[in-house]
């Protein structure tokens, strides 16, 4: 080759680096010579030009609930003492299990919090704690938060470096009709009068969040968009005015309920600007006692249907003229607490990842997985506080996964699930890739596709898509380009090298609550410290393989367009 072609590929390589806008990942397909497996072909479409999404750069959020030990769901019972009002706060895996975070976003909250009352100077009722009661809603008489508990707290989230998220009792004041609705306004005197203390106190609240589960059809009750839409207004007038002085003021959240269009639609016009955040509930996989629960999770029809959802909500707020956001204020997949050995174990990192990624394609911001410890879907073990999968895989996407999100589809076998954000602590960008399939290694390469009209004789074919799963807005790179493919020659990219987080189970058993990192088992030490999640180094012109039931983080150093 002349040193004139040298110049010229090398010119077309830089070129392509620096503004190429679209990425191709494609598998070629091969037999894998042990195991039996063999890999899949497919192509994982990444637009790089502009970003879909933008999430927050604390997306990772998790939930503390009210439930007290008492709290059983099919003859099991889960939550231990988990509850806001029992949790051994001295706990050390605990605080180091927050504070890797820094800092992880805390939504206290759940369905007792509206028959909670706040024991300040206001209260004139006795300040007792959860009984059981099967003939009470949610099958618990009125419970009591002391203010020395609420100090111990947010001594606690201090020290941790935690942003509070604190759903507040929205149906004070309101009285239940036979119908099951709630009707009457919003009494506010107890939440206002705790928020005062909580200011005087100077502890530091992200956002105040009014009611759990009351939109829509309700759970144990509702209350109607339009007065729920004026009750949020109260709320974001308390907030203006205890923290008239003080700035930032905490964001005004709500509903934090299951999606209903049309209720949510009546409710996000009427409150107008006087709202923050949009919350939504997640339960997509039923009741925990279902016994095809894993079938669920790793069926990728099952999975897409959530997008629905999504969408559904991105619609109503684009077609408003409200500033707020979209947040997933409590996701647990399977409802009732979950299910032992299931949502706990390395099985529902397929769904909890899954879904972090479809959210954040349709700009979800926050996304909070109930629970952080508590129930059967923690991400600490309820008695020993151990991390469980879950939580190696949302603090590999707290630290890989930056906050803007690209489109991505794969062609090829359906059961490869894939994201790519722009990555979060480094130039380049973040892939992950999901293998639901429990025989079939995926074998991947990256191919580069620049706008630019580059020289023809650099252009290669590729093998034309089929099947394609598209999660997110269907690329229109077709229509409004005339791109081309550029395979870039091994040696372009042999001096390159890319971080690999390979997540497996022990011994391939998806029940097991042990994940292995690259091939190395994830746990606390004697003096419960978070292990270093460290990467493989991998020279970039090697395709990268995905193994049967795993799933890998990869960090690639190239910079798009969307991430520059």
């Amino acid at each position: 080759m002349s040193s004139s072609q040298n110049r010229e590929m090398g010119l077309c390589f830089l070129v392509c680096i620096v503004s190429c806008s679209f990425i191709y990942v494609s598998s070629q397909s091969a037999v894998a010579g042990n195991d039996n497996s063999s890999v899949s072909e497919g192509t994982v479409f990444i637009d790089g030009k502009t970003s879909i999404g933008k999430i927050d750069e604390d997306f990772i959020c998790a939930t503390l609930d009210w439930w007290p030990p008492e709290k059983c769901d099919y003859g099991t019972c889960s939550w231990d003492q988990a509850s806001l009002i029992n949790l051994d706060l001295n706990n050390n895996i605990l605080l180091n299990a927050i504070k890797a975070f820094s800092p992880l976003k805390i939504r206290l909250g759940g369905t007792l919090q509206d028959k909670v009352i706040y024991d300040t100077e206001d209260n004139k009722q006795p300040c007792v704690q959860f009984v059981k009661n099967t003939s009470q809603m949610f099958g618990f008489t009125q419970g009591c938060l002391p203010m020395y508990r609420w100090d111990e707290l947010n001594a606690f989230f201090k020290k941790s470096g935690a942003e509070i998220i604190f759903g507040l009792n929205a149906l004070a004041g309101r009285s239940i009709k036979s119908d099951g609705s709630a009707v009457g306004a919003w009494n506010y005197t107890n939440a206002e009068s705790f928020i005062s203390y909580t200011v005087k106190k100077n502890y530091s609240i992200y956002g105040w969040e009014l009611g759990n589960e009351l939109c829509g059809s309700g759970v144990g009750t509702r209350v109607a968009a339009a007065q729920y839409a004026s009750d949020t207004i109260s709320l974001y007038n308390t907030v203006k005015k205890i923290y008239s002085s003080i700035e930032p003021k905490p964001l005004v959240i709500a509903p934090g309920g299951f999606f209903d269009a049309n209720w949510f639609k009546e409710f996000v016009d009427k409150t107008g600007n006087s709202v923050n955040a949009i919350t939504h509930h997640i339960y997509n996989l039923g009741p925990g006692v279902d016994t095809h629960l894993i079938e669920k999770i790793l069926d990728p029809s099952y999975l897409d249907g959530e997008a629905d959802t999504f969408n559904s909500l991105q619609s109503t707020i684009k077609s408003s003229a409200t500033s707020a956001v979209a947040w997933v204020g409590e996701s647990g997949g399977a409802y009732n607490s979950g299910r032992n050995l299931v949502t706990n174990a390395f099985v529902f990192s397929f769904w909890y990842l899954d879904q972090l990624g479809m959210a954040s394609a349709y700009d979800t911001k926050t996304y909070c997985r109930q629970s952080l410890i508590g129930g059967n879907y923690g991400l600490l073990n309820t008695t020993t506080f151990v991390p469980n999968p879950d939580y190696y895989s949302a603090l590999l996407w707290h630290r890989l996964m930056g906050r803007n999100v690209l489109s991505t589809s794969f062609s090829g076998t359906k059961k490869i699930r894939a994201y790519t954000h722009c990555a979060k602590q480094s130039k380049g960008i973040t892939l992950l890739l999901i293998n639901l399939d429990n025989s079939t290694t995926a074998e991947v390469t990256v191919t580069f596709n620049s706008t630019w009209r580059l020289h023809q004789k650099h252009k290669h074919k590729l093998h034309k898509p089929h099947r394609s799963h598209k999660l997110h807005k269907p690329h229109r790179s077709h229509k409004s380009h005339k791109s081309k493919v550029i395979q870039l020659p091994q040696r372009s990219t042999s001096g390159i090298t890319r971080e690999e987080y390979h997540l497996t189970a022990k011994d391939g058993d998806l029940h097991s609550q042990t994940m292995l990192l690259n091939g190395n088992i994830l746990t606390v030490n004697s003096s419960g410290d978070i292990p270093s999640l460290e990467p493989l180094h991998v020279n970039s012109s090697k395709p990268i393989m995905v193994a049967p039931f795993s799933i890998v983080f990869v960090q690639m150093p190239y910079v798009l367009p969307a991430c520059s």
